[in-house]
């Protein structure tokens, strides 16, 4: 079984990721390998973020390492809030205070429309490589939903009628921006 460091501390992201790569991998997180400390993420891009933080931990184990970086990007907000995703509403919000922004931003505005990207960047045998998985929804008015987390109860898919805090993490898993990455990723560390 391989065994690849994820650059991740956040238990859901790891849960989920491990659940897509499936018995093919040992799918490790930060604190697994004895590394506590928050990664810095100054990156103005998706890309550079999760370069930044794949690169950190691959100068400090010199194993294969990957790390993601996802951000909510709405059309009529000019693709915010983007790479400030997690930090939307303050340095030191939570997920509740980032979802109560983006509503009242968005209150009496007709396009909905948005995407969630996640950008993946790997280091595998020292080599740099990015995968990257997008999924097209809008943004609903109310939040629903217990599953999931970030801005899952107020995003509504493509081709669904339910938020992604309502379709629960085996469908999530299936179709989220993060799976279709993690499968990119998945896909080419098989063909190798």
């Amino acid at each position: 079984m391989k065994r690849l460091v994820f650059s991740t501390n956040n238990a859901h992201k790891l849960e989920e990721v491990s659940a897509i790569l499936g018995n093919d991998f040992e799918v490790l997180g930060l604190r697994d390998i004895g590394i506590n400390e928050d990664i810095p993420e100054t990156g103005k891009t998706l890309e550079e973020n999760a370069f930044i933080k794949a690169s950190y931990i691959y100068e400090k184990k010199k194993c294969d390492c990957f790390a993601d970086d996802t951000g909510l990007e709405v059309e009529a907000l000019d693709n915010a809030p983007g790479v400030y995703s997690a930090r939307y509403a303050g340095e030191q919000c939570c997920a509740k205070d980032n979802v109560e922004k983006l509503l009242s931003e968005l209150e009496g505005v007709e396009n909905r429309k948005a995407r969630f990207r996640t950008v993946i960047a790997a280091i595998i045998d020292g080599k740099k490589y990015s995968f990257e998985g997008i999924i097209k929804g809008v943004i609903i008015n109310t939040p629903k939903g217990e599953a999931g987390f970030g801005y899952d109860p107020v995003f509504m898919p493509d081709g669904y009628d339910k938020t992604f805090a309502e379709l629960g993490n085996d469908i999530k898993n299936k179709i989220s921006h993060r799976a279709l990455a993690v499968k990119e990723l998945d896909t080419f560390l098989k063909n190798r």
